[in-house]
């Protein structure tokens, strides 16, 4: 068979590996999310939290390396002038398909240059899956029912996830030739996770308890502040290696935003910093203001969400004021939220408010500045061929949300009139743990609720 060795370049392979440690670093983002469920439940349902999460997050990734990475490599075969460029995404890399399941050295690289990096962006996207399922199941533990959320967990992974990315996310996607930017994945990871969220917790109702009297003795969940702040400093800790994953990498040329805008390692982890830590001063603010230590840990990753699509492009100044409105954006998404009588106090605050708020805020810091494009390309699919304007973000933000929120509620719906989204009464009450694994509750009724509420 024959071999190629210029693939195994020092450059490439150091790509590779650099890439690697951003797809890991997003699983960390996972085990963040672990910790901080396991900070806001009910004692007597971590385990279930847990199990659930973990299965959810799996079946995504499951979904993405199934099926989903085609999807969005499809962009590419498009600019590339390829035949048929969906089903050639398709057999090149589904699960067992020619790139997937080649060694590099064996892989041309006139056909597909950098091959090491590519398969591992598709382990990239893997992760970047779980940690969007993960992040749903946050905004309703404690009462979805395991089935309907594992089925829609691979929903997720194997096509609106990575149709999202397609969209949004890349150099040359659709909408990015046109306009929109992104970086650091706030379209197919926040927004995605958030608008899911919201329309999973709307159709599963409130835990009982959480917004009304519950005659049962029912209350929300405790606030562990050491389960909280672990995981919010692992999520800190991930958060550089995934953002510097975030862009391109071309040797003896620099670093570039995935929208091929001009960058830089140290642009970018600068003002990434500087959102962190905007909002990590906004929130310790805000929590000391309202008596609600939640802001205070949490107000770090509300600052980086909300700067995720500026991160590559803007000034570590514009970062660090964007930042400290992130915990401010949430807390607003949070009462909008429970007055609208949802009960998701996480997600949508953390993820979906600040996602959106910062996409848009991206679209007038950035005005006029060029996105899209890939490197030899020319004529609409040039390097820089695209600006960014706000309404091209927004339009951004709509599409994501029809392509979500949509498939979220028809699945809903489904499982509503199939056996149903929520775990029984007596489940909750008694704790799921009991109930479903046969451990013995180990928390009363009477527990106080907790923060972001």
């Amino acid at each position: 068979m024959e071999q190629f060795p210029e693939q195994a370049s020092i450059a490439w392979i150091m790509s590779a590996f650099i890439y690697t440690v951003g797809a890991v670093a997003v699983v960390l983002v996972l085990l963040g999310l672990v910790f901080i469920d396991m900070g806001m439940v009910r004692e007597r349902n971590v385990l279930d939290t847990v199990v659930q999460k973990i299965g959810g997050a799996m079946l995504a990734g499951l979904g993405t390396l199934l099926i989903g990475y085609p999807i969005w490599q499809w962009q590419f075969n498009q600019a590339f002038g390829l035949d048929a460029p969906l089903w050639r995404a398709v057999k090149d890399w589904w699960l067992g398909g020619g790139y997937t399941t080649t060694a590099s050295r064996h892989i041309d690289p006139a056909a597909l240059p950098e091959a090491d990096v590519l398969q591992i962006f598709l382990v990239f996207f893997v992760t970047f899956s779980m940690a969007t399922a993960g992040l749903i199941h946050s905004g309703v533990v404690e009462r979805i029912r395991s089935l309907p959320f594992y089925v829609m967990s691979f929903v997720l992974g194997a096509v609106l996830s990575p149709v999202v990315g397609y969209l949004c996310w890349g150099s040359l996607s659709p909408l990015t030739l046109r306009g929109t930017h992104d970086f650091e994945g706030v379209f197919p990871l926040y927004i995605t996770a958030g608008t899911f969220a919201l329309v999973l917790a709307w159709r599963v109702g409130p835990r009982l308890g959480a917004l009304t009297p519950h005659a049962g003795g029912a209350a929300p969940a405790p606030h562990r502040p050491a389960y909280l702040a672990a995981g919010s400093l692992l999520i800190v800790f991930a958060l550089p290696f995934v953002t510097i994953g975030s862009g391109y990498i071309v040797p003896d040329a620099g670093f570039f935003g995935i929208s091929f805008t001009e960058s830089g390692i140290g642009l970018v982890i600068v003002n990434l910093f500087a959102a962190l830590l905007g909002g990590a001063v906004s929130g310790l603010a805000l929590a000391h203001r309202r008596r609600e230590a939640s802001w205070a840990l949490l107000g770090p990753i509300a600052g980086v969400v909300i700067c995720g699509t500026l991160l590559d492009i803007g000034t570590a100044w514009a970062c660090l004021l964007l930042g400290a409105a992130g915990p401010l954006v949430a807390a607003a998404t949070a009462a909008l939220v429970r007055r609208l009588g949802v009960d998701d106090p996480k997600v949508a605050p953390l993820a979906l408010g600040p996602g959106v708020a910062g996409a848009v805020a991206t679209g007038f810091i950035e005005w006029g500045t060029a996105t899209g494009g890939y490197i030899g390309l020319k004529g609409e699919y040039a390097v820089g061929v695209a600006e960014i304007t706000p309404w091209w973000q927004l339009i951004g933000v709509g599409a994501t949300i029809v392509v979500v929120g949509v498939p979220a509620l028809l699945m809903c719906l489904i499982f509503e009139r199939f056996g149903g989204l929520r775990i029984s009464e007596a489940a909750e009450l008694d704790g799921i743990d009991a109930h479903h694994w046969g451990v013995p509750a180990a928390a009363g009724r009477g527990e106080s609720e907790p923060a972001l509420t």
